[in-house]
């Protein structure tokens, strides 16, 4: 098949990477020249593993990148994956999602004007509201084809469908090509079946269901996982008081089949590009239903409070923090990321800084996204996590970097072994747990 990928980003790079490394001829369309220039040598703008290897065997053979839409005119699938990043309010902002629907249509208006005839199918995979597709998808579209002919002098088979990703970042290659399932919804038809022939040759249970079912579904799993991690951080938080370890406790929770032991463990909290805005979207979404989302604003809630424990317990041991030396290690929100994305080292870094501490900072690959929201004026970056930690009075383990996992020698450097962990990850004894 012929797929044109509206959005080089996570989603987009990935997804189209993927459908070229499966056989489809596929083109990524990018509004940034230096990230088309990236693709199309062969370089992927971001960090995820697996990723290079897919560009370097298939760019100049079945995948490209371009600034312009004009792959759309011979394209069975343009697959919509821009961002919808948060208004101030919580909301989903759609307008990248609007335009790039209106531009999908201005090319097959284009087309069919010039007598390109063919079934084509709009597939959002970016992560929307329900009703998204067929309120602001569908109409777009239109509008973009009406722009260049009028529907008289057009015979247009348009189909739209939804196909949300759930890829983890780190891992986004594996969880394409081996996913635990295929949500497609459509409303039946040629739509149905483009998708459906889009993902042959990757085995996994399909999941079939209406375009609005399909959006909520991936609203509602993002909200789930994120509502575990509240809840295992609040059990944590309720642990560190009765002097219990709550690792010990979740184990025996989560080998209940019914719980699964998946995103049980308790610390620092979440972030990402996905769980903070998708949970934020959905309570704005029920708000402006008339519904009151109570155990989703105490998630996001819990969320919030968790990392500033952090410093919490950092004054408990060391006093007043103004002046005092602070390594951070781990400044991305996950490891196998250089994604910083409401990264919860982002409001422990604020903190520190406003309570007048002399910050260290080390991680293996975010270092250039966290300058750019604190420059070396206010956090001295190192090289590695030994140069961060000499002669500071306190430590503080944001991410779960498996190099973490193997530092001893290094805190025997610091001014005083003051070491605390937002994620479990420490072989070192002399460590205190935000919830353990």
């Amino acid at each position: 098949m012929k797929i044109t990928v509206v959005g080089g980003g996570y989603v987009g790079l990935v997804s189209g990477a993927c459908l070229a490394k499966t056989g489809h001829d596929v083109t990524i369309i990018d509004t940034i020249p230096q990230k088309v220039d990236m693709i199309n040598s062969g370089r992927p703008p971001i960090y995820e593993k697996g990723l290079e290897e897919i560009l370097k065997s298939c760019v100049g053979r079945n995948l490209c990148a371009s600034l312009n839409y004009d792959s759309v005119a011979e394209s069975d699938i343009a697959l919509i994956c821009v961002g919808t990043p948060p208004r101030p309010d919580g909301s989903a902002n759609l307008e990248y999602i609007e335009s790039a629907a209106e531009s999908i249509g201005r090319e097959i208006g284009k087309a069919e004007s010039r007598g390109v005839h063919r079934f084509r199918t709009v597939v959002v995979k970016s992560t929307v509201p329900p009703g998204t597709t067929e309120k602001i998808v569908f109409p777009a579209v239109m509008k973009g084809v009406g722009s260049c002919a009028t529907a008289d002098e057009l015979s247009i088979d348009i189909g739209f469908a939804m196909n949300p990703e759930f890829l983890r970042e780190g891992l986004a290659v594996e969880d394409f090509l081996n996913p635990d399932r295929i949500v497609i919804g459509s409303g039946g038809g040629k739509a149905k079946d483009a998708v459906t022939a889009m993902y042959e040759g990757i085995g996994t249970e399909r999941l079939y269901c209406g375009i609005t079912a399909a959006e909520m579904i991936k609203y509602t799993s993002n909200a789930f996982l994120a509502t575990k991690i509240s809840f295992s951080n609040e059990i944590g938080n309720i642990c560190k008081q009765l002097g219990i370890d709550v690792y010990e406790v979740m184990k025996g929770v989560g080998m209940d089949h019914r719980i699964s032991p998946f995103f049980l463990n308790a610390g620092a909290g979440f972030g990402g590009s996905c769980f903070p805005k998708d949970v934020s979207a959905l309570v704005s979404l029920a708000e402006s239903s008339g519904i009151d989302p109570v155990l989703l604003k105490s998630v996001l809630g819990v969320n919030d409070a968790q990392p500033l424990r952090m410093i919490e317990l950092l004054e408990k041991r060391i006093g007043d923090i103004s002046g005092k030396h602070i390594a951070v290690l781990g400044l991305a929100f996950k490891n196998d990321t250089d994604d910083i994305r409401d990264s919860r080292s982002i409001p422990v870094l604020a903190e520190l800084i406003k309570k007048g501490a002399k910050i260290t900072a080390y991680d293996p690959m975010a270092t250039a996204a966290m300058k750019t929201l604190f420059d070396e004026s206010k956090v001295i970056y190192c090289a590695n996590a030994k140069d961060a930690l000499k002669d500071a009075d306190a430590c503080l383990v944001m991410t779960e970097w498996p190099e973490f996992t193997k530092l001893d020698a290094e805190f025997d450097g610091m001014r005083s072994r003051v070491i605390i962990e937002g994620r479990r990850i420490l072989s070192v004894k002399d460590k205190e747990g935000i919830c353990w």
